[in-house]
């Protein structure tokens, strides 16, 4: 599979053989969906907390005698019934994260690679170098079009890249081994560099 090749000012710089294994996929929205939910349930802060009845500051003094008031016995006011007591089976301090093996993780990003491909949505650029100033970059950016984007450079960015990127919005720029699937998709355009292609196929082998 060929693909255009182009400068960060618009010009041409070749074409690239992109491998049918990682771009020529038939997307699959259910491994896309199960890596998306791995990713989003472990990111997952998980610090939600009540207080349960044995928690709650409250006297445990019985609250009046146990019979001949013609009402229901009760022991203490931090009863979930009451207003100001425990809550019952409320959530709890736990973790949302699941397994989910390297052999699916692979796949699913091959996929959404595939889907960008598939969708039109993947551009190729020779290098993303820049001179450290945001605005020269940004006016790149907008002569390409480029409204929500994801750089994914090779094993390491260019920090005079990153400095410029920093400051636009909509634009994200980041190594290869962090590229993942749910930034993937949630973007409009993903950019790739000649490296990032070659150390993508390297990864994902």
């Amino acid at each position: 599979m060929k693909l255009d090749v182009i400068k960060l000012d618009g010009g041409a710089a070749g074409s690239i053989d992109l491998d049918e294994a990682l771009f020529g996929l038939e997307p699959r929205a259910d491994i896309l969906h199960r890596v998306v939910r791995w990713q989003r349930n472990n990111a997952q802060a998980g610090t939600h907390k009540v207080k349960t009845r044995s928690e709650v500051s409250y006297s445990t003094k019985k609250i009046y005698r146990q019979k001949g008031t013609g009402g229901a016995r009760h022991g203490a006011r931090s009863a979930p019934i009451f207003r100001g007591g425990g809550v019952y089976k409320g959530p709890k301090v736990r973790s949302h994260g699941h397994e989910l093996t390297k052999k699916f993780r692979k796949l699913g990003l091959r996929h959404a690679l595939s889907a960008k491909m598939k969708a039109g949505e993947v551009v190729i650029i020779d290098a993303a170098a820049s001179e450290g100033k945001t605005a020269a970059l940004a006016k790149q950016v907008a002569n390409l079009g480029w409204k929500r984007a994801l750089v994914i450079d090779g094993t390491s960015v260019d920090e005079n890249f990153a400095q410029a990127a920093r400051n636009i919005e909509g634009l994200d720029i980041l190594p290869t081994m962090g590229a993942n699937v749910y930034d993937i998709l949630k973007r409009d355009t993903l950019v790739i560099t000649k490296a990032g292609v070659e150390a993508l196929e390297a990864r994902l082998k």
